[in-house]
């Protein structure tokens, strides 16, 4: 994943995140990661595979294209 997609799925991320009423602890415990796992998603300083982003868009109740939106 190039670091200008990490950017634009982090930066949706919080967007979406912050829209729906979540912060990342509670959304981490719905995806069932730890605790820091949308933290570092959220600063682009790390990698998720399809699946997780799947998760993640299930549980804000969103398609996972929409993460990639520029």
């Amino acid at each position: 994943m190039s670091q200008d997609s990490k950017k634009i799925i982090a930066q949706n991320l919080k967007q979406i995140r912050e829209r729906c009423g979540l912060n990342q602890e509670e959304l981490s415990l719905i995806v069932g990661r730890d605790n820091s796992y949308i933290s570092k998603l959220e600063n682009a300083k790390m990698n998720a595979t399809i699946n997780k982003l799947d998760t993640i868009a299930d549980a804000l109740n969103i398609k996972t294209k929409d993460l990639f939106n520029e």
